[in-house]
């Protein structure tokens, strides 16, 4: 089992991820835990594992850094395993992970898979996986512009922050998109894989992380009182009550070329437009907890991803031979 964190994170996160690997070393389970170094290396590093044929690389942060070892793992047959460590954990919340250190190390020591079909951008910046949902507008204009240690200080509270600083000063305009060949313009976009944004907030009811296409929410309205009306709606899952407010299902989207207009991938930057998004070429397998029931949207019918195998407690090396190839780069610590 490699295990692959941001050093930066802060103390209090830190803590948290050294209780969970106790309790996993407690079980006689070997690892390796591998620091990154840049913007990159995780998703470095992560694919060097994949290669050298570990079976499990789990990502211990964010929604950026498991997009990150996502990216790493594309292709592989290695499964994915999370120890949420960020801001708003959204994919976390999405797969209904526990947050005790020793039920986080249960699923770890488990086998209960879902399937977690990512998504694709690709821009003048090159190309960018994203696991839960890409952003563009007043959102990423918000991601673009918040500040790392205050984020860290207030947690989710700085994006309210951040988005009441901003709400003046951004330039609302239509943008012109094209889905599935389709050209419309709207005030903001988020193109969603899973159904929740900002941590446990619904987004969007039809999408469905397990399969391909995309779930794209659009606001038609841009202005200040529309995003305030958006941003209030959203914490009480409200949001599709918001007049101006639609979705629809898609499995291609292009952000024509609009100078500066921002994009965010999971909460993170992600350059500007002009963009397009894809589905990846199939799907990763990342371990869970309960089962998990997602609408289809499509044909209406509930997908049961029912568990290949689980484990009903933690069990000692109860996934053998992982973490035996060694990782070259990386500063890494073998337990």
């Amino acid at each position: 089992m490699l295990v692959i964190y941001n050093p930066t994170a802060g103390r209090r996160r830190v803590r948290r991820l050294w209780a969970v690997l106790d309790v996993l070393v407690a079980h006689g389970v070997r690892l390796e835990v591998a620091e990154t170094m840049h913007a990159g290396h995780a998703q470095a590093l992560a694919r060097e594992a994949a290669r050298a044929g570990v079976r499990l690389v789990v990502a211990a942060g964010g929604d950026g850094t498991i997009a990150e070892v996502a990216a790493g793992l594309d292709g592989s047959n290695t499964l994915l395993g999370i120890i949420p460590l960020g801001t708003a954990n959204v994919l976390a919340h999405e797969l209904r992970l526990p947050t005790d250190s020793t039920g986080i190390a249960s699923i770890l020591t488990s086998e209960r898979t879902v399937p977690l079909w990512p998504g694709i951008m690709q821009s003048a910046l090159g190309t960018r996986l994203f696991v839960q949902m890409l952003g563009i507008g007043f959102d990423a204009h918000v991601v673009h512009h918040i500040s790392r240690p205050v984020k860290r200080v207030l947690g989710k509270g700085a994006y309210v922050v951040q988005t009441l600083r901003e709400l003046p000063r951004y330039r609302f305009g239509q943008i012109r998109l094209r889905v599935d060949g389709e050209q419309m313009q709207t005030g903001s976009v988020i193109i969603a894989k899973g159904r929740l944004y900002g941590g446990p907030y619904l987004l969007a009811p039809d999408a469905t992380p397990t399969a391909p296409g995309f779930s794209v929410m659009l606001f038609e309205h841009a202005g200040i009182a529309s995003a305030l009306l958006a941003g209030a709606a959203l914490p009480l899952n409200m949001l599709g009550r918001v007049p101006g407010v639609t979705h629809r299902r898609a499995s291609e989207v292009e952000v024509l070329e609009q100078d500066g207009l921002p994009a965010q991938a999971d909460g993170d930057p992600a350059g500007t437009a002009p963009l397009r998004v894809t589905d990846a070429s199939g799907p990763l397998r990342v371990l869970i907890g309960n089962t998990i029931q997602w609408s289809n949207g499509r044909s209406g019918v509930t997908v049961d991803r029912v568990p290949d195998t689980a484990l009903p407690a933690l069990v000692p090396g109860a996934l053998p031979g992982l973490g035996e190839a060694g990782i070259a780069s990386g500063t890494t610590r073998t337990h």
